[in-house]
């Protein structure tokens, strides 16, 4: 990896990671505290869009700094990690096991659509 595909791989993290606050926001303030809507959408569409990246044929630079970089920033798995054991330690258990549980599969189904949907391209 050259330094300067290591900036572009580190600039498009930050991007990313700003796309994942923004949206979780005002999904937030659409749906409340209740459900982590946000992160849980964040997620779900950033496995979609690496599913569809993957498939492409795309050059390896572009695989770095979107699939690595963009999207690696948009999406966190820490997030999910954090949340699903806050839940559960408010004794939400129910909604710690269903968000743990949809944004497992949730993100696995959309990572294989977005493969789908890459390689008819």
């Amino acid at each position: 990896m050259t330094p300067l595909l290591f900036l572009a791989v580190a600039v498009a993290g930050g991007i990313g990671a700003a796309l994942r606050y923004v949206l979780d926001v005002l999904i937030r303030r659409r749906t409340g505290e209740g459900f982590p809507w946000g992160i849980l959408v964040v997620n779900l569409t950033g496995a979609l869009v690496l599913g569809i990246l993957s498939a492409l044929p795309a050059d390896e630079t572009w695989r770095w700094i979107l699939g690595t970089g963009l999207l690696g920033g948009y999406t966190t798995f820490s997030a999910v990690a954090v949340t699903t054991a806050l839940l559960a330690e408010e004794g939400r258990t129910r909604a710690s096991l269903s968000y743990a549980v949809v944004s497992f599969v949730g993100s696995v189904l959309a990572a294989a659509l977005g493969l789908t949907v890459g390689s008819l391209f």
